[in-house]
């Protein structure tokens, strides 16, 4: 006679089968929201450690403005030259220098800290010709046309690409229709009227801050990159500063001044700064007659400011426009950027 097996004892190994299956899926839940838990906290870690890195560079590079700023406010001088304090560049230095010499900083503090080096100069925005003198009240200016083929023509460039970008200030700049009086006119009340001057304003491009936006024009990269050295764009029409200005911008700036006489001039005041316009007549009029004071002054009023901070192969660089008045030196706009330069970790 044969032995029933209880039902109870078959399903036994099916139950024990599906616990080690839920103990395993348990393991693993627990150890995925471990891992899980364990990258969040060290993308947190990261994440705060960059953001620290970033503020402190920040205020690193705030302090290279600062003097920047220290050093043209202490510039009391009627004129400015390359002869002067603001022009010499500061030489990539380490950080730990600055802070060694500051007495709130103990020397027990610096130990530790990473090599970082920062740098910085100032250039003389007046140096340069501005691309707002182009248009003066919705028409092109002859004589500042002129500077720029010039330029153009020294470099090598298309002469066409100055009615370009001449044809591109004119529509950033519009300007308002005023009467007889000079007061504005009012807004077209006709419907087609207001149609077309929306139309016209919606057509209108925007105003460059700085070169290398010049490509809204319809500039090629190349021309730009060429023209970066002896261009800026300034908020206001400007004089070229000639205690500052290169041999190409003097050049361009003088219709009759070649390149060889032009290099005699910056040769000349490296001695004496010019003081007087007077004084470059002298210097200019023997080799072209065709002088424009009206276009060369000797003080200037926006400077460019670099500064840079390097930290191994890792660099962050902050340029900024300032204007100097008598009391005041206001920042007109500030960028800042990064980036990797392989071939200063041989430094």
């Amino acid at each position: 006679m044969r032995r029933r097996i209880p039902t109870s004892l078959l399903r036994r190994p099916a139950q024990h089968g599906a616990a080690l299956l839920i103990a395993l899926l348990t393991v693993t839940l627990v150890a995925t929201f471990a891992a899980t838990a364990l990258w969040q906290q060290w993308r947190a870690t990261e994440v705060e450690a960059a953001e620290r890195a970033r503020l402190q560079s920040a205020w690193v590079l705030v302090s290279a403005l600062d003097w920047a700023r220290i050093h043209l406010r202490e510039d009391s001088r009627t004129i400015d030259s390359l002869n002067e304090p603001w022009a010499v560049p500061l030489a990539e230095a380490r950080l730990s220098s600055f802070l060694a010499a500051d007495k709130n900083v103990a020397s027990d503090e610096l130990a530790g800290l990473p090599e970082a080096f920062l740098s910085g100069h100032i250039v003389d925005a007046h140096s340069k010709l501005n691309v707002r003198n182009l248009v003066e009240n919705g028409q092109p200016v002859d004589k500042a046309v002129a500077a720029f083929q010039k330029l153009f023509d020294l470099l090598n460039l298309p002469p066409e690409q100055v009615t370009l970008l001449v044809e591109g200030v004119r529509r950033a700049m519009p300007v308002a229709a005023v009467t007889a009086t000079g007061v504005p006119t009012s807004p077209p009340t006709d419907t087609t009227a207001a149609a077309q001057a929306a139309e016209a304003a919606a057509d209108v491009p925007l105003m460059p801050q700085r070169v290398h936006q010049l490509t809204w024009f319809g500039l090629p990269a190349s021309t730009i990159a060429a023209i970066s050295p002896y261009v800026t764009v300034l908020p206001a029409h400007t004089l070229v500063n000639i205690n500052t200005a290169s041999a190409e911008v003097l050049a361009a700036g003088v219709p009759d001044l070649d390149l060889a006489g032009a290099q005699r001039v910056v040769s000349q005041r490296q001695s004496q700064p010019i003081a007087e316009l007077a004084r470059a007549n002298e210097w200019i009029q023997p080799v072209s007659p065709g002088f424009l004071a009206d276009s060369f002054g000797v003080t200037s009023y926006f400077f460019e400011t670099v500064g840079r901070l390097r930290l191994d192969t890792h660099w962050v660089e902050e340029h900024a426009l300032v204007h100097r008045t008598a009391t005041n030196l206001t920042v007109i706009w500030r960028e800042r950027g990064a980036g990797t330069t392989p071939a200063l970790a041989s430094r």
